[in-house]
Formats: structure tokens, C-alpha cells, sequence
């Protein structure tokens, strides 16, 4: 972490002012990214998009972050439903999986192709205001198996970008992905350094009112909190035992 946090410091300077489009989906990860980019001095835009997924409240929460760092915040709006198959799109019900289970297999909350999509689009945002920076959230450590949170992804989708686009021919795109080889704990850890405010944040696959504490990303978040020292912020219907067990020992 000390690594990351010298890193920030030492480009902070040079990026002041440049404009940078962040990815804000109005999860964990997400946030922390918007408050790495604003903390390295880019002049931060964010998108966030409404594509059919089964809540909306990743939305609300994504619009309370923008309004609490002070930055723009647009909704891309397509519908994924008919052409994208997965559990996030309403087919299925969501899978529940034991934390050793997570990571072994594609889950189907995998959205096809959704962030060559929504990277694409975002681009497409980046070029129109400026801006030759891209921030997004994925993460290849404690993740749910998605192949397009890789680094190979990344590294081939900012290649395509600067071959196929005018901003990229002209100066270059550039797709940071500052997250990709963290825990959760660590996330957590660098965010809270940071002020990112967890409680807004919300990451249950399910969207209700309360996490439902038993979906991937639930169990990936309480695991980080864990890990991390710290209490998630957020409510939650059910706590795994795992975590019921760090409650005990912190009361």
C-alpha cells in the first residue's frame, strides 16, 4: 500500500487539470477509483449506465458518490436485457456460493461482454469532452472470475482504443486500471485513507433495501471489511458466518 500511496504523490503534479472519465457503477470498487483519480489532481467526469440490470439502486448510490466528491456525473441508458444473458439481466435467479467456490468458475451474474461495452462507450464520452483518460474499477485478486476484470483485457482493449479511435491516433488513450492487483482488504484499506464514503456505496447483486449478505459480491465485501480491520458500513438481512464470528470478537 505504501507502493500506491508514493505513486499517487508522485503523479499528482503531472495530472493536474487533465480530464479523466471514471467508470462508477456505485460499488466499493468504483468509488475508491473516483477518489484515486481526483486524488492523483484529474479533473473527473463520471458515467454510469442503466442497461437493463435487475435494481437500479447501484444508480442512486452511484449519483450520491458524484454529488458527494463534487464531480459531473452522466447515465448512459441501453437495455442488455434482450440481447445479454445473465442473472444481473433478470435470467435467473442469482447464484449463492461458498467463499472457497468463488473464482473457480464463471458465475451467471456474468453480463456478456459488458465492459467492452460499457469501456466503448465510455471512450466514446472521453473523446467528446476531451478526455484521453479512462478509470475503472476491476479488480483481478478478489473477484468473482469475470475474464474481462484481467489485465490481458485491458491491456488489449487500450491498444484497440488507440487504434481505432482519433483521440487515440492524436495522443493516445490510456485505461487505468489501479485496483487490478489489490485485495479487497487493501481497496478498503487505501479508500478509508482517502475518505471514500462506504456507506454510500452499494455492491449486492440482489439490490434491496438491505445486502442480502450471501451473493458473491456481499461475501467479497465483508471478506475485504474483515480483512481490512474495519465494520462495513452498510446494512445487511444476513451476515455469513464468517463474518458473524469477526463481529463477535470486535464487540
Amino acid at each position: 500500500m505504501k507502493g500506491l500511496d508514493s505513486a499517487l504523490a508522485r503523479s499528482c503534479h503531472s495530472m493536474q487539470n487533465e480530464r479523466a472519465v471514471c467508470l462508477l457503477s456505485g460499488g466499493l470498487d468504483s468509488a475508491t477509483v473516483l477518489a484515486i483519480a481526483l486524488s492523483k489532481g484529474f479533473e473527473c467526469h463520471a458515467i454510469s449506465f442503466s442497461y437493463g440490470q435487475r435494481h437500479e439502486r447501484e444508480l442512486l448510490s452511484s449519483g450520491k458518490i458524484a454529488e458527494h466528491f463534487g464531480v459531473d456525473r452522466v447515465i448512459s441508458n441501453m437495455d442488455l436485457r434482450h440481447i445479454a444473458k445473465s442473472a444481473l439481466t433478470g435470467h435467473g435467479e442469482i447464484q449463492k456460493r461458498e467463499r472457497d467456490e468463488i473464482s473457480q468458475e464463471i458465475p451467471n451474474t456474468y453480463v456478456p461482454s459488458r465492459n467492452i461495452i460499457f469501456l466503448s462507450i465510455a471512450a466514446s464520452y472521453a473523446e467528446s469532452i476531451g478526455a484521453r483518460h479512462i478509470f475503472i474499477g476491476a479488480n483481478a485478486v478478489d473477484y468473482s472470475g469475470y475474464p474481462d476484470c484481467r489485465p490481458s483485457f485491458y491491456n488489449a482493449f487500450e491498444r484497440a482504443l488507440n487504434l481505432g479511435t482519433k483521440s487515440g491516433l492524436e495522443s493516445e488513450f490510456k485505461i487505468h486500471v489501479p485496483l487490478q492487483f489489490l485485495k479487497k482488504s487493501e481497496i478498503i484499506k487505501n479508500g478509508t485513507k482517502l475518505s471514500v464514503p462506504y456507506e454510500l456505496t452499494t455492491s449486492c447483486y440482489e439490490g434491496g433495501e438491505e445486502a442480502c449478505g450471501r451473493c458473491d459480491s456481499c461475501i467479497l465485501r465483508l471478506q475485504g471489511f474483515m480483512e481490512a480491520g474495519l465494520k462495513d458500513p452498510v446494512k445487511y438481512k444476513n451476515y455469513p458466518g464468517f463474518y458473524q464470528d469477526y463481529l463477535k470478537k470486535m464487540s
